[in-house]
């Protein structure tokens, strides 16, 4: 069979994401857009191993559109592998491309891939990450079928390091927030999460990035454009920590400078001025928020990075080849 001269276009995503609108609440499903990385800062371009030597006839390169974490970054315990492609992968090519799809840690880490859609894989260990464990992405991509009659011509490296153990706990009905340091309580905070109208999502949500100040409208999430009613905004809000693609956030509110008095916001968490300021500087890209006792549900795992909202039956059940346990590279 031919090869023609066109190229498997996949985007290596060592954790990156698929922003949505910036916004609290609203219906709006995850998108497949690239976001700035966990400070705010845009993502720098990838690139490609040096002077790669396709094998085939030339066509557009294999695309490594952006990478979050950036090479060398520190990420949270819960943060995924991502691996989203430009064209659709079919399923009887995904177990090959997943043996192409080689990590290598520090740690031994039993964990699997899993396909949310035919263009978007993520890895995932079963468990999180262990603090400290060095990872490494090596995509072996040259002359990697998609089954749809589409070839890599290259290959890709790339590395990051899992770092310090802070988890987030809400209670959406006790109003209160705890963050952990390794396993240690560090800080409890009073919080308001969505109203019983406009609910905050259940389930564990790594923290996709965080800006100093975000533009958040009803409009763009489709909550109201009408000015006249009661949930319209159109704000801009300080220390925004970015939780799911459909607009949830942990951030300061105007409207709610005092939370923890049950009044409910559009489906972010709210905190004082003072503790969203000292929540923001201390947790990073990664770092695992889990939100209970909200009657919306689970966010969907491809909502952002909410891939331990799915059980590891449920992971493997859309794996290719299964799990593994990962080695030290050679």
């Amino acid at each position: 069979m031919g090869r023609l001269g066109s190229s498997i276009g996949i985007a290596v995503v060592a954790g990156a994401l698929l922003a949505g609108v910036s916004a609290c609440g609203g219906d709006s499903s995850a998108s497949t857009a690239s976001v700035p990385a966990a400070d705010g800062k845009a993502v720098v371009k990838a690139s490609a191993s040096a002077s790669p030597t396709p094998s085939k006839p030339k066509g557009p390169p294999m695309l490594l559109d952006t990478i979050t974490p950036q090479n060398g970054a520190t990420v949270g315990v819960a943060m995924p592998v991502s691996v989203v492609s430009t064209n659709p992968v079919a399923t009887s090519a995904r177990a090959d491309i997943e043996k192409h799809l080689k990590i290598s840690t520090s740690v031994p880490t039993t964990g699997a891939w899993h396909w949310f859609s035919s263009t978007r894989v993520d890895f995932r260990p079963e468990s999180y990450w262990k603090a400290g464990t060095k990872v490494t992405v090596d995509a072996d991509m040259t002359d990697v079928p998609d089954g749809n009659g589409l070839y890599g011509v290259h290959s890709y490296h790339h590395s990051f390091t899992i770092g310090d153990d802070n988890e987030t706990k809400i209670s959406v009905t006790g109003h209160s927030m705890q963050v952990t340091h390794n396993g240690a309580v560090v800080k409890n905070f009073p919080i308001d999460a969505g109203s019983s109208t406009w609910p905050s999502w259940d389930g564990t949500m790594a923290v996709i990035d965080k800006q100093a100040s975000v533009r958040m409208t009803s409009c763009s999430v489709g909550i109201s454009c009408d000015k006249s009613s009661p949930d319209y905004y159109d704000l801009t809000l300080p220390w925004d920590v970015h939780l799911t693609t459909s607009g949830t956030y942990i951030h300061y509110s105007s409207g709610d400078p005092y939370p923890g008095h049950s009044v409910g916001s559009h489906g972010c968490v709210h905190l004082s001025l003072a503790n969203a300021k000292w929540y923001y500087n201390y947790v990073k890209q990664g770092d695992p928020v889990t939100i209970t006792g909200s009657p919306r549900g689970k966010a969907a795992g491809d909502n952002g990075y909410a891939d331990y909202n799915l059980s590891w039956t449920q992971w493997l059940q859309d794996s290719g080849s299964g799990q593994f346990t990962t080695t030290a590279a050679s």
